[in-house]
């Protein structure tokens, strides 16, 4: 195998680490269209930024509007409806990053790849609002939160990580989107086909990988790369897809995804599954997913995509429809009680009384469930599936019971906060730095209002406070409040 010209040997001088193996290895798959000089020069690029809207908390179109008010330079994502490469001033990203904006601590953008929407977009073709999906490699939530837009907050979304300290950052994520619709549950993704044998309509797989494809982003990310390396992954990776096809049922379909390039990790493991299933399974083209999709498309009708096709991360995306039931010898029990039970009419009395003559809500999407103390709300559909696994969380935490009633959570509002049609409150931009900083807002005038508000930013519902004649005492959880600046800029 020759080495490249010096011309790219020159480039690989830059702070992005691309050693010489990895490029002889690429340079076996490269398809004949593209060069390795230009896959090299694309790597050495940075990455367009790119944030979704997150449309169970803003429309594209208020989003549109905030970024023509903030002189901020936005670019469609063709794929995804709600996608956008975004640009702003330097001096303004030196004074404020964006996710101390107001417009993303709201929920109303999350910042995410635009090679990375494409997965869930994948799967939105197959997807109805009252599925029972599972997405098996969740954190950090970006695609997570994606298809729960995507479903409306309806149905159910079984969120699952094996990281304990990503699973944190995923329920963070979801409460901050403003999600009500999901469970997490903390396994390897290797025991869904036994324990949830059949039980999803749709599943996501984007699957742990070796990360090829992130070099844009993580300059050091093939600092430990070998085919080795790729030949272990994959191993793991057929293990998560054959899971995955047993955990769906007849006429479901799956993707599976990774940010990856190597054939070893993709197509491979593809292939792995087909061998598996063979007449069971069926893959879905992608070839006509959006415009121009075919310029990534495979000859299988994956989507293999390249850094310089759309000037984005490398990724692989395929998607399968299972076509028939399968035999599955291995049928797993969990063992273990439910540590929930239903609220009993009393409670439910309370609670919907007090929502209703403080926030004007007259009814809650989902079924209320007590353990100990704390009241929580479970999407309807998780019923279906209870007793399959053990789950780290379920719903989201309304409260907690005491004598007088029920204490409201941070997250009652963040989710359900769009549902209210009084006791609502508009923060400024001042007050809102000063309400994630954990001060009291200040009012210009004495109120007469009494017991808990709304507070909005952006138009969506970010927490709860409480009136106090000339003040809303701040109800900000101790771990959310930020120390550094936030909303406000100024050079």
């Amino acid at each position: 195998m020759q080495k490249i010209v010096s011309s790219v040997d020159q480039i690989l001088n830059h702070s992005t680490f691309i050693p010489q193996n990895f490029i002889d290895d690429v340079q076996t798959y490269l398809p004949e269209n593209l060069s390795i000089e230009s896959f090299v020069e694309y790597c050495q690029k940075p990455l367009r930024r790119s944030v979704r809207v997150n449309t169970l908390k803003m429309t594209v179109t208020k989003f549109k509007q905030y970024c023509s008010e903030h002189n901020w330079k936005i670019e469609a994502v063709p794929w995804c409806d709600t996608g956008f490469w975004l640009e702003r001033s330097a001096e303004e990203e030196e004074a404020l990053p964006l996710g101390s904006t107001d417009v993303h601590l709201s929920g109303g953008i999350y910042v995410q790849e635009a090679s990375s929407m494409l997965p869930p977009i994948a799967l939105k073709t197959s997807l109805k609002e009252s599925d029972i999906v599972l997405d098996m490699a969740a954190a950090p939530g970006s695609k997570t939160s994606q298809i729960a837009a995507m479903m409306n907050n309806q149905g159910l979304l079984v969120a699952n990580e094996l990281s304990s300290s990503r699973l944190k950052v995923l329920a963070a994520n979801m409460k901050r989107m403003g999600v009500h619709n999901c469970a997490l549950s903390h396994f390897d993704g290797a025991v869904f086909g036994d324990y949830m044998f059949e039980c999803f309509d749709n599943i996501q797989l984007d699957a742990p990988c070796s990360g090829e494809g992130t070099v844009r982003k993580d300059p050091d990310a093939l600092k430990n790369w070998s085919v080795e390396s790729n030949i272990d992954i994959a191993n793991v990776q057929k293990q998560l897809i054959k899971s995955a096809f047993l955990a769906l049922k007849p006429g479901g379909s799956l993707v599976y995804s990774t940010c990856t390039l190597t054939p070893i990790e993709n197509q491979a493991v593809c292939q792995y599954l087909l061998d598996q299933f063979g007449d069971y399974v069926e893959i879905e083209p992608l070839n006509s997913l959006f415009e121009n999709a075919h310029k990534a498309c495979t000859s299988e009708g994956y989507l293999h995509v390249w850094p310089q096709i759309y000037d984005s991360e490398g990724f692989f995306i395929a998607k399968f429809k299972k076509l028939y039931s399968v035999d599955n010898p291995s049928l797993k029990t969990k063992k273990g009680a439910f540590p929930f039970s239903s609220a009993d009419k009393k409670l439910t009395l309370t609670l919907m009384s007090a929502i209703k003559k403080q926030f004007g809500i007259k009814s809650l999407p989902g079924k209320l469930t007590v353990r100990d103390k704390e009241l929580w709300l479970f999407p309807e559909r998780f019923f279906e599936i209870e007793n399959k696994i053990k789950y780290s969380r379920i719903g989201i935490k309304l409260g907690t019971i005491h004598k007088n009633g029920v204490r409201l959570e941070h997250e009652f509002a963040t989710a359900l906060g769009q549902l209210a049609e009084s006791n609502i409150f508009s923060l400024t931009q001042s007050q809102a730095a000063d309400y994630y900083q954990g001060k009291d807002i200040r009012l210009e005038t004495v109120t007469n209002h009494t017991g808990e508000v709304i507070l909005t930013l952006c138009g969506a519902p970010i927490g709860l406070g409480k009136w106090q004649k000339n003040k809303i005492k701040n109800s900000l959880p101790r771990d959310l409040v930020m120390n550094n600046r936030v909303i406000e800029w100024s050079l």
